[in-house]
């Protein structure tokens, strides 16, 4: 694992420790429990879910009201049922968290379906290893319907539209004169930057972490640190080689600071990019080529798209893009496999002409 990826992790951890002392103190068994099984980032997840449903507890609860989270016992655990964990899906639609220490500024938070899904599959961790550890009479959380999510369309680039992005990328044509200014000085980056997700799909969080030592030009290919936490590698065609070898020339003669030292893609101040000037990058290009919302993600839906098209292997395109399960990756080309097979009627003769 590289010396970005170990930061990282180390930082997640703190962020882990200052949010577990808003939670109940039992709550250390827990994330201590499922450590072996879970990233760090999954445990950080789950510790923001839990600390909104804590506060739930604490302003709403019949039972649980009033008690702060800290002076919970995990035995308490038992006042909640099925119906309050309802409830919880159901607050969490709008509701406001005042500021601890200004409780005049307040925040008005909003979830979807995703995001209460997220929530109740942590709040079911949570009952799951206490129940399993005999340390609960019940597990009230198996109860709850996942909410049903409905499925966006996904938005990608058509044809058109990802040559015109890269052409934009190059020219700078849609930029405002402030971003002309500093366009020249970024432009082999930017073009690199997202050449390379275009024709790989990777992840930004993937594409940040990169160090100019993971790259083969011998073999067309870059490691990278996947969502589990494996090192594979992808491989891309010879207009990300081109991209990627033409930016490469300027980064080497670029001075950094210690810790961009050998990342490939570096910000403006000599660091390694990060991954929200990343979505900016590609949220700046895309506006004037396209009335769509262009994320990072919607590159990678675009390639992902383009691959499956070509080769029709589904399972090919799960395994390039990194999903553990390909029926993940079924049901976001669903509506190009239904294509496919409307498209396969036409195949098939009954009678010779």
């Amino acid at each position: 694992m590289s010396v970005y990826h170990e930061e990282l992790k180390i930082k997640e951890t703190q962020l882990l420790r200052e949010v577990q002392q808003d939670l109940p103190p039992f709550l250390q068994e827990f994330f201590r429990g499922i450590s072996q099984t879970t990233s760090t980032k999954t445990r950080l997840a789950y510790a923001y879910d839990l600390r909104v449903f804590f506060r739930y507890l604490y302003e709403e609860h019949d039972k649980l009201g009033g008690i702060a989270a800290q002076n919970l016992q995990v035995t308490d655990l038992n006042q909640i049922t099925s119906e309050d964990i309802d409830c919880f899906l159901e607050y969490l639609s709008y509701y406001v968290h005042s500021n601890s220490e200004n409780p005049a500024q307040q925040t008005q938070h909003h979830n979807e379906e995703k995001g209460k899904s997220r929530k109740l599959a942590s709040i079911r961790s949570m009952f799951k290893y206490f129940y399993k550890k005999g340390k609960l009479s019940g597990n009230p959380a198996t109860l709850v319907d996942t909410p049903k999510i409905h499925e966006k369309k996904i938005t990608r680039l058509d044809v058109n539209e990802m040559a015109n992005f890269l052409d934009a990328v190059e020219s700078g044509e849609y930029l405002t004169d402030r971003q002309k200014a500093r366009h020249e000085k970024t432009k082999k980056r930017d073009l690199a930057l997202i050449t390379l997700l275009l024709g790989t799909g990777m992840r930004v969080s993937e594409c940040v972490g990169i160090n100019r030592k993971d790259l083969d030009f011998q073999n067309h290919a870059v490691k990278v640190l996947r969502k589990g936490g494996n090192e594979v590698m992808l491989y891309f065609g010879e207009e990300v080689a081109e991209a990627l070898s033409d930016y490469l020339e300027e980064r080497n003669q670029t001075i950094t600071k210690e810790d961009g030292e050998d990342a490939l893609f570096l910000s403006s101040q000599g660091k390694r990019i990060s991954v929200r000037a990343v979505q900016n990058l590609v949220k700046k290009y895309a506006h004037g080529v396209t009335a769509k919302n262009i994320s990072p993600h919607k590159l990678r839906s675009t390639y992902g798209t383009n691959l499956y098209q070509e080769t029709g292997d589904i399972y090919l395109v799960a395994d390039t893009l990194g999903h553990a399960d390909v029926n993940t990756t079924r049901k976001h080309y669903a509506e190009i496999e239904e294509n496919r097979r409307r498209r396969a009627a036409s195949f098939i003769k009954l009678r010779k002409d």
